[in-house]
Order: C-alpha cells, then sequence, then structure tokens
C-alpha cells in the first residue's frame, strides 16, 4: 500500500476542512443514525427502501469522515506570506502562448493542486517568468501575470 501523500495547506484551508469534519461528524452523522432508526421502524429490513437508503447515506458519509481525517493528518500548514512567487495559497493570473488569460488558486482544497501540471510548473514561479506545464494531453507555456495572496 503507498504511503499516504503530503498536502499543503494554509491555515484557512486546514480550517475549512476542520469545520466540514466537525459537521459530519456532529449534527450529519447524529442525522443519519435517526435516519436509520426511523426507517428501521418501518418494518421487515430485506425490503425496506427506506433503511438500504439510510445504510448508504451513512456508508458515504464515513467514506468522507475517513478520508477528511487522513487529509488533516498529513497536511503541513504552510503560509505563503508573500506576493513575489508563487506558492499555496497565492491567487495566479497567467497567460497561455495565445493570450488567454486566466485566474488560478494554488491550493489542495477547491483550486489547482500544487502536485497537479500547472501547480507544479507555477509553485516558486514570479511575475514574468514563462513556465513550461507539461499536461497529460501536452505541453504548453504560462506567462506569469500577477500574484497575490488568497
Amino acid at each position: 500500500m503507498s504511503e499516504p501523500k503530503t498536502e499543503y495547506l494554509t491555515a484557512a484551508q486546514q480550517a475549512e476542512l476542520e469545520a466540514e469534519l466537525a459537521e459530519l461528524e456532529g449534527p450529519r452523522r447524529a442525522a443519519a443514525i435517526e435516519a436509520i432508526a426511523t426507517a428501521r421502524s418501518f418494518g421487515d429490513l430485506s425490503e425496506n427502501f427506506e433503511y438500504h437508503a439510510a445504510k448508504n447515506e451513512q456508508g458515504l458519509l464515513e467514506a468522507r469522515i475517513k478520508k477528511l481525517r487522513a487529509r488533516l493528518a498529513h497536511a503541513v500548514v504552510v503560509e505563503h506570506d508573500t506576493d513575489e512567487h508563487v506558492g499555496v495559497g497565492s491567487i495566479v493570473e497567467i497567460a497561455d502562448e495565445d493570450g488567454e488569460k486566466m485566474e488560478v488558486v494554488i491550493s489542495a482544497v477547491g483550486g489547482v493542486a500544487p502536485d497537479s501540471p500547472l501547480g507544479r510548473a507555477l509553485i516558486g514561479a514570479g511575475i514574468g517568468d514563462v513556465v513550461d506545464v507539461e499536461a497529460p494531453r501536452g505541453s504548453w507555456k504560462a506567462r506569469v501575470l500577477a500574484i497575490r495572496r488568497a
């Protein structure tokens, strides 16, 4: 089995994951248990759709809790306190070879992951730098136009 990967998060991203975990382990878990108990009261479990749906929902909930716990256990909190170089938590404006501009957030939570092809290419780059992005669909170049903190 492979080693769990380290995730680099800002303090805000870590707090976001911890808040989600608290919600899932508290009110959401209690609601799932209540739904199972209610469905169980409907009678024969072998043909009880509500019971099977509630158990399935509980399984999905527990899987998400397990995933969040693992992510937090292997998280490294970083504070990117400069706008000079791209790091975790940076908002980066880039332009591709055709001049198309886009803004990306370097984040393991809801953004371009630092270990993705674009994330790896941008980490450490400064304003004006041209980086080579080695993506599965082919390589391309991106110019860093602006960097700011999230």
